[in-house]
């Protein structure tokens, strides 16, 4: 393995691995022959948050490979023409080293033309099929100082496509690789309640206003009318119109198979940012939550505290 690697490198720009087979992925020569025939130049962004870019540059067509280098914990990569492949490297300055991190892929409406893999030890592993995710759809997966491949696929007319994608790294655990931080549809226990009060983006008191259902992102959106806004990141609920009683309103988002519709009684409502947009996590019913947290608060088991009234 070594010596073809060497010879790689000796035809820096003329040799370039063949395209993965259908399977469980790429071997890991792939991301050491790479690695070798990009690194002999490398295609910094300007803003060190986004990237643009053309595989049609001179640049490119001399070398296979193009490196580019980000240093935000969000932003976007464009890539028109996808010719050869990107390594984007990832090392945001507003974290620190040893702290864990999970990273999400949001492909822009229309991306077409690569694949994208993550990156890891010396291995690939496959997180967007070209084609396959549709609007909307974010993978995310433990994140630790690792990179993204990207790598065009074989195109008969490059000139109509363009790979891109937002990124997003979050201090937030997800669970297994390619688990999304969107809602599960399922109840949430007390434990997951009582820490999503002490963790979440937003938490807010209130009740569903309507809810509109769109199929073609697989998402719902929950619209709310809010009594008591507790927290918030940024400036999801806003206050109401003059006639509507005060209060906040705002809009959530979940999973369309989650099948939420409008009902009556007040709710605590907890999720996340994800790409700009709120993401609904716990939603117990308000009543049911004062109980969870006066039962923790006898026994001393409360993460942090909360007004409930």
């Amino acid at each position: 393995m070594r010596g073809a690697a060497r010879a790689a490198v000796g035809r820096a720009g003329q040799l370039w691995p063949r395209p993965p087979a259908p399977g469980p992925g790429p071997p890991p020569l792939l991301l050491l022959l790479a690695v070798l025939l990009g690194g002999a130049g490398a295609q910094y962004s300007s803003d060190l948050c986004s990237w643009k870019g053309s595989g049609l540059t001179h640049e490119a067509h001399r070398k296979e490979v193009e490196q580019v280098y980000l240093r935000c914990s969000a932003g976007t990569v464009e890539w028109m023409y996808p010719t050869g492949a990107l390594i984007v490297n990832l090392r945001p300055n507003t974290f620190s080293p040893s702290r864990h991190l999970t990273l999400c892929i949001k492909p822009l409406r229309g991306s077409s033309g690569a694949n994208i893999y993550l990156e890891k030890t010396g291995e690939l592993k496959l997180l967007v099929r070209d084609g396959d995710l549709g609007p909307g759809q974010a993978p995310c997966f433990s994140f630790e100082q690792s990179g993204l491949f990207v790598e065009a696929t074989p195109q008969q007319d490059i000139r109509r496509r363009t790979t891109g994608f937002q990124y997003e790294l979050t201090s937030r655990r997800a669970g297994p690789d390619l688990h999304t931080l969107a809602t599960p549809c399922r109840p949430c226990s007390h434990t997951e309640v009582l820490l999503a009060v002490c963790t979440s983006d937003f938490v807010v008191r209130g009740s569903i206003q309507n809810v509109t259902h769109e199929p073609e992102r697989q998402e719902s959106a929950i619209h709310l009318h809010v009594s008591r806004l507790y927290r918030q990141k940024s400036r999801v609920f806003r206050p109401a119109p003059e006639g509507e009683g005060g209060g906040w309103r705002g809009r959530v988002s979940t999973l369309l198979e989650c099948g939420v519709r409008p009902g009556r009684g007040e709710f605590l409502f907890t999720g996340h940012m994800h790409f700009g947009e709120a993401w609904l996590g716990c939603a117990p019913r308000f009543k049911d939550f004062q109980r969870m947290y006066r039962d923790a608060e006898e026994r001393g088991l409360n993460p942090c505290e909360m007004g409930t009234e």
